[in-house]
């Protein structure tokens, strides 16, 4: 465990064993982005009552819908927003390019880019396809999926051991298994949230009970994060689903609440997002300041922001926000689906094959 001083806060050690002895990394604290819009709404459902807590959060909870969500007026319209943020398939060659020469690292979400979003979370399958494209990818490139959900769930899914997983929005991370490892004696692990784990699984069970009178809304255990979706909900008893989630919380001062793609995300207080995460494994596998390294991470949810703004403020690296329609990124590229992903991870696959 590591103390701080400052604060008197007790966080857990970030354990890295790889074959150099000086592998601890301590990431220089950062706070977690988030649109404006979203700061307002937290503060609001601090300052206000209970109705006028929820409503907000409500209305919050409609507008992320991307079936009826409008474009973003910050965005402007479809085409000057593409002119910012084009296809990273018609400008393959750029990218190729700005990686001419250097080592290339892949970081990909899961829901939403590597699998097609569906009602059940448990059916999220990936495409024999995409796992292949995948598969290829890491035989060139150190491949991660950044992902919130459950590490072992998200494992279950993809099934290749030589990639490295961070689950839990990047509290736990492990590298590839043994005989996958681009180093001799290899081990990556990090879960800085392990303190976490009781007040976790208690408000699990409690937030299990609740649901349970809301047909549709599931919560999920991501380990060192909990989710509850309400895609399946109707959307007249969304209100529900967000009053009871906000009723728990607010007797855990140690977890805060945040919102996904019609999911509602209860994770702990630390500093720790996906971008903590893929500058922690950066670091662990020797790029933590090397100008020779291109890292490409292609996400589609809100969360994804985080690492697209490490590597916007690192001025290395590109993000690839996965949409159909406009909103505000700090992505420089866009790709429309999970099938225009795999097209995008067979590309990088062609490229490499052709430069050898």
């Amino acid at each position: 465990m590591i103390s701080d001083g400052n604060s008197g806060r007790t966080m857990a050690a970030l354990a890295v064993v790889i074959s150099e002895p000086a592998a601890l990394f301590s990431p220089k604290p950062q706070i977690p982005h988030f649109p404006v819009a979203g700061m307002k709404l937290l503060r609001r459902l601090e300052r206000h009552g209970n109705k006028a807590r929820i409503n907000p959060l409500l209305d919050s909870m409609r507008s992320s819908s991307p079936s009826r969500r409008p474009p973003d007026a910050a965005a402007g319209d479809h085409t000057s927003w593409m002119l910012n943020h084009p296809s990273a398939l018609s400008m393959f060659g750029e990218i190729a390019a700005a990686a001419a020469g250097k080592q290339m690292v892949v970081f990909l979400d899961y829901d939403g880019t590597l699998s097609p979003i569906v009602k059940d979370p448990d059916c999220a399958f990936m495409p024999d396809e995409t796992r292949k494209a995948v598969r290829d990818v890491a035989k060139y490139f150190p491949t991660a999926i950044v992902t919130g959900r459950c590490r072992a769930k998200v494992y279950e899914f993809v099934r290749l051991p030589e990639l490295y997983y961070a689950g839990s929005h990047g509290m736990d991370i492990k590298g590839p298994s043994k005989g996958h490892q681009r180093k001799a004696n290899q081990t990556v692990l990090c879960q800085p949230a392990k303190e976490f784990l009781p007040i976790i699984d208690e408000v699990y069970k409690i937030l299990m009970e609740k649901m349970k009178r809301i047909p549709g809304a599931k919560v999920e255990n991501n380990k060192f994060c909990l989710s509850v979706h309400y895609r399946c909900v109707e959307e007249k008893r969304w209100g529900e689903v967000a009053e009871e989630v906000k009723d728990v919380i607010k007797e855990y001062q140690r977890l805060r609440l945040n919102q996904g793609r019609k999911v509602l995300e209860i994770r702990p207080t630390i500093k720790w997002d996906k971008g903590n995460a893929i500058e922690f494994l950066l670091h662990s596998l020797g790029y933590a300041n090397s100008k020779e390294v291109v890292p490409i991470y292609v996400g589609d949810d809100r969360t994804d922001e985080d690492a697209f703004k490490v590597l916007k403020e690192r001025g290395q690296g590109l993000g690839i926000l996965v949409s159909k329609c406009p909103k505000e990124t700090n992505a420089s590229y866009t790709l429309k689906d999970p099938s225009e992903v795999m097209q995008f991870l067979n590309h990088l696959v062609d490229w490499k094959r052709r430069k050898n």
